[in-house]
């Protein structure tokens, strides 16, 4: 089904634990959803439509309310997943490899039933998604698949942002929306696709190719660092202190964070800091306690970074619960 309307004209959709679990019989997905609540308790409301594209393609556009955090984990593989998020935030693991995204960046991923695709969706006021399934490469002469799990982030153009946007709220007539929404499969495809490794052609030489190398010993260290700042974003880190206690040197700290996790060092920890400050004011503190609670001396300082990663302002949250 294509939606013919913008989600605000639409009645939502309620979806409960019942419901999600349901969804995850149908298509291969288990569902764990945060918090106590019956089978009945809703979890997200808004809408969640498919967009019939050809055989190859399946691709369904999200926009939820999400009430209750809630994960998803993918037992069923297909030769490429993307998902791109226009609103809100969300967060995903394949494997070892972690992702946080926010308002105008994707993944793709390549994952199997040993190492799933688990994506986090926290409760929070807007949450907007578009999610493509690849189910066959052939017709479509993507590049060949990897030998293992993957999970690559990318950002869209802003062009392609804004043609998304369009295409949702300023539907065309049935008969083109399909047509409309293969093109922009295409584009998102195009885009979100991990560059394709080739060999060099006879002759020519090989360019050298820098790659950051983990020991157990790094993943170690790296993995408690994670969960350390997790747990207490509100502490005042210095990037020197930090690696001399996971033994590493300053720039190797930041190299290998990013070679494990895909994200760096302090957009980790800021993501954090954000996150909390999200639940603090969720829970009814100020403004001002949420920014200094989270590290922020300068309120204004904290509501243009909130704003920039949620895409509302902090005391829209205070008025949505």
């Amino acid at each position: 089904m294509i939606a013919t309307q913008p989600l605000s004209t639409q009645s939502p959709h309620v979806l409960t634990s019942q419901s999600l679990q349901q969804l995850g019989m149908r298509f291969g997905i288990d569902y764990r959803i945060e918090g106590s609540g019956g089978r009945l308790a809703t979890v997200a409301q808004g809408s969640v439509h498919d967009v019939g594209l050809n055989q190859a393609l399946h691709l369904t556009l999200s926009d939820l309310q999400v009430e209750r955090t809630y994960r998803s984990a993918s037992r069923q593989s297909v030769p490429w997943f993307m998902s791109v998020v226009l609103d809100g935030h969300i967060s995903a693991t394949v494997g070892t490899q972690h992702l946080a995204l926010t308002a105008g960046e994707g993944l793709c991923a390549h994952f199997n039933a040993q190492h799933p695709l688990t994506v986090c969706q926290p409760a929070q006021p807007r949450l907007r998604t578009i999610n493509l399934a690849v189910l066959a490469t052939e017709s479509l002469s993507l590049p060949t698949l990897p030998s293992g799990p993957l999970l690559h982030h990318w950002r869209l153009p802003k062009a392609l942002t804004r043609s998304l946007c369009n295409a949702i709220n300023q539907p065309l007539p049935a008969c083109r929306q399909p047509l409309v929404w293969q093109g922009l499969a295409l584009q998102l495809l195009g885009y979100g696709l991990p560059a394709s490794r080739t060999p060099p052609l006879a002759g020519q030489p090989t360019a050298r190719r820098t790659q950051t190398r983990l020991t157990s010993r790094d993943r170690h260290c790296l993995t408690q660092l994670h969960q350390r700042i997790a747990d207490h974003p509100a502490h005042a880190y210095c990037l020197h202190d930090l690696a001399r206690g996971a033994a590493m040197s300053p720039s190797s700290l930041r190299q290998k964070f990013r070679a494990c996790y895909g994200y760096s060092l302090f957009g980790h920890l800021r993501q954090c800091r954000l996150t909390q400050a999200y639940h603090d004011l969720q829970r009814g503190s100020s403004v001002q306690h949420a920014a200094h609670a989270c590290g922020y001396r300068h309120a204004t300082n904290f509501a243009t970074a909130f704003k920039r990663v949620f895409g509302i302002a902090p005391h829209e949250v205070l008025q949505c619960f």
